[in-house]
């Protein structure tokens, strides 16, 4: 075992230890090793267990604060954050007035100021079962719906009805890491499958069969894709469930960014495949309707052949919802409303801003010799660029890149190592467009400052 003096600034700490998160990623890694290092920062990245991986415990929000807090304020110039999935802050992306209106009515009845049942408000789970079936070639019920405060949370019911000793998880690399943290609560084993970037992020379904044995419990799929910004084809999903039902395992459908597909490809549900394969569908209210903070997710077995109705285990869900608490009772009343009536109109403007910000991104990239956009983005809210270091001095990899980056430029860019890749970079583009402008202009001069003269 490696043993490290750290005697550092605060950032350069966080710094070390990411830097041995991507090098050892693979190896457990005792915080126990690093007396020297201020427990406080330790906790800001995530590590709430002294004894989990430091892969499993970084967090996006835990290294955003850290950026943050690298922010020169003296400079004079504003705050811009590529960094966070969250459109709400800006004047552009605002939800539609009948969700608004759907909220108010529901607090104003008085009707739904109790507690709702722990699996959600009967009236809810029907409605969220009516609208995910009309892409779907069966017909879901309220007894499959089960809701949840935001998708985060039905990440972490997914995961723990799962867990048993032995068990191991399939993650995309570059993925989303809050599925290795709560696989580290729940001691879940995680194994890592590649996403391609030359063939659009698909999924590499050889690499699916090496690593599934007969512990492995699931594999997760996120579509359209977080960080990535693609979007799957009906064939390769439908790949994708042909394998794991070889594999005898079921699949985690992260669809949080459900429906917000801008390229040639529409948005195709994993529940299609769910006569193949068991999947359990994981979304929310939060990116489509551009309410995060409503916190209003769902948890649902989109499973027509009936595994999740086994009296065993729809008891098990269940009694696992009597420990939750769930969003708060009126935005739950607020949703069959919210779900019937928005305009088709609301969801085609949110789709166009999203597309021209991806396209303003792309063609400001392509002027910067150090980042490369190895593939355009179909969805979602954000996208991976590749970044040459060689081509830049004083630049150790993509941390050192974003913390001076935003020392000195005031701007927020998450490095790739927090997702899984090491010298690459998430860019969201859910930011009102002159501030992504502005944004990638500063990128630009920043590179041009640090490019290795040849």
């Amino acid at each position: 075992m490696e043993f490290i003096h750290i005697s550092l600034n605060p950032f350069s700490q966080i710094l070390k230890l990411l830097q041995i998160f991507v090098y050892k990623r693979t190896s457990p890694i005792s915080f126990y090793q690093y007396p020297e290092i201020n427990q406080s920062i330790i906790m800001e990245i995530g590590a709430v267990n002294p004894e989990m991986d430091t892969a499993s415990t970084i967090t996006i929000k835990g290294i955003l604060s850290l950026l943050v807090q690298n922010v020169d304020e003296n400079n004079g110039r504003r705050l811009i954050s590529l960094g966070m999935g969250d459109p709400s802050a800006y004047s552009c992306f605002h939800t539609t007035r009948i969700a608004q209106d759907a909220v108010v009515d529901s607090l104003e009845s008085e009707k739904f100021n109790g507690y709702a049942p722990t699996a959600g408000l009967p009236q809810t789970r029907r409605s969220i079962a009516e609208y995910l079936s009309r892409d779907l070639p069966y017909k879901l019920t309220s007894d499959d719906v089960f809701i949840t405060s935001g998708c985060t949370q039905a990440i972490d019911v997914a995961l723990a009805m799962l867990a048993r000793p032995g068990a191991n998880i399939l993650l995309p690399r570059p993925g989303f890491p809050i599925y290795e943290l709560c696989s580290a609560f729940r001691n879940l084993e995680v194994r890592h499958f590649n996403l391609l970037p030359e063939q659009g992020w698909e999924v590499d379904l050889d690499a699916i069969e090496t690593l599934a044995d007969k512990n492995t419990v699931a594999l997760v799929i996120i579509n359209p894709g977080n960080p990535c910004g693609n979007v799957y084809s009906y064939q390769h999903l439908k790949k994708i469930a042909e394998t794991a039902e070889k594999l005898g395992i079921l699949v985690i459908a992260d669809e949080v960014y459900g429906h917000l597909a801008f390229g040639s490809r529409p948005f195709v549900p994993m529940g299609v495949f769910g006569s193949t394969v068991p999947v359990l569908t994981l979304g929310s209210l939060s990116k489509r309707w551009i309410v995060p903070g409503w916190r209003l997710g769902w948890f649902v077995t989109s499973d027509p052949s009936g595994t999740f109705r086994k009296p065993k285990v729809n008891e098990r869900i269940k009694k696992y919802f009597d420990i939750l608490g769930g969003p708060a009772t009126f935005i739950q009343a607020a949703v069959p409303h919210i779900l019937e009536s928005t305009d088709e109109v609301f969801f085609k403007k949110t789709i166009n801003i999203l597309k021209q910000n991806s396209e303003i991104c792309c063609r400001k990239i392509k002027e910067i010799p150090c980042i490369t956009c190895t593939h355009r983005p179909e969805g979602s809210m954000a996208m991976m660029v590749r970044l040459n270091i060689d081509l830049l001095e004083d630049i150790s990899d993509d941390i050192d890149f974003c913390f001076k980056l935003a020392k000195e430029e005031s701007l927020i860019i998450l490095p790739g190592t927090a997702v899984g890749l090491k010298n690459w970079l998430r860019v969201t583009f859910a930011v009102d467009p002159s501030f992504l402008e502005e944004a990638l202009g500063r990128l630009k001069s920043f590179c041009q400052r640090h490019t290795l003269m040849m």
